[in-house]
């Protein structure tokens, strides 16, 4: 057994996982593929969940222009899109002068992690299967009932057969205000054989009534851990 293999064995436990021979285990060593976040600009305000985040700007005056749909910032790593939703006036008694309603939009960001591309190789993810571990922090906006939602595809080499899954839309409770950070977390075990990539989307909802009002997102992970799951 190589130096390099023997150090990737004991750093990570990966005793009894196979390792071929044929890995350059220098390589994968330097790649870290475990235990490192293999999500790209996870947090792209800046923000940490460690600090509560900033309470919404109340301007003086409306904001002139076109209402707003999207978040300003880099998004880099991310492919974003916006789904601008219909005015809702169902909660409105009939016969009431309403003057402005709130514009909601969803603003989307997914990322696909390569795992083969990362480090991992074939016989550790389709024999070993080690635990692969989603985590997201969004802010409690509270500006609706359904502001936030995740989905997670483990996907197959071809990119389009799912292999596994994991969605969670939560509802706010309006009644309380609490403006605190929110944990969402998932881990995949026992998934089969054939995953290869990872498929990480979450969308958030935002508002617009004479000014922006955001929810915010912060510590987005996708985690390979050194545990074995298989049966």
């Amino acid at each position: 057994m190589s130096d390099w293999k023997k150090t990737c064995e004991a750093e990570w436990s990966l005793h009894g996982a196979p390792m071929p021979d044929s890995r350059d285990w220098k390589s994968v060593y330097e790649a870290r593929p475990l235990g490192r976040n293999l999500l790209k600009n996870p947090a792209p305000s800046g923000l940490s969940k460690d600090v509560p985040p900033p309470e919404p700007d109340l301007p003086d005056e409306p904001t002139r222009g076109p209402p707003q749909s999207q978040p300003d910032g880099d998004f880099s790593g991310w492919t974003t899109s916006v789904e601008v939703l219909p005015y809702d006036s169902s909660g409105i008694p009939e016969g009431a002068v309403v003057c402005a309603l709130p514009l909601f939009s969803w603003f989307t960001m997914e990322q696909e992690v390569d795992l083969k591309a990362e480090g991992l190789w074939d016989e550790l993810l389709d024999e070993y299967q080690p635990e692969i571990a989603v985590q997201d922090w969004y802010e409690e906006s509270q500006l609706h009932r359904s502001i936030y939602q995740l989905h997670v595809k483990l996907l197959a080499a071809d990119r389009s057969t799912v292999i596994s899954q994991h969605s969670v839309a939560p509802t706010e409770d309006l009644d309380q205000y609490s403006h605190n950070w929110k944990e969402v977390a998932h881990v995949f075990s026992g998934y089969g054989p054939g995953v290869r990539y990872v498929h990480f989307q979450h969308r958030l909802k935002n508002s617009f009534l004479n000014s922006f009002f955001l929810t915010r997102f912060t510590n987005s992970s996708v985690t390979v851990r050194a545990v074995r799951t298989s049966s």
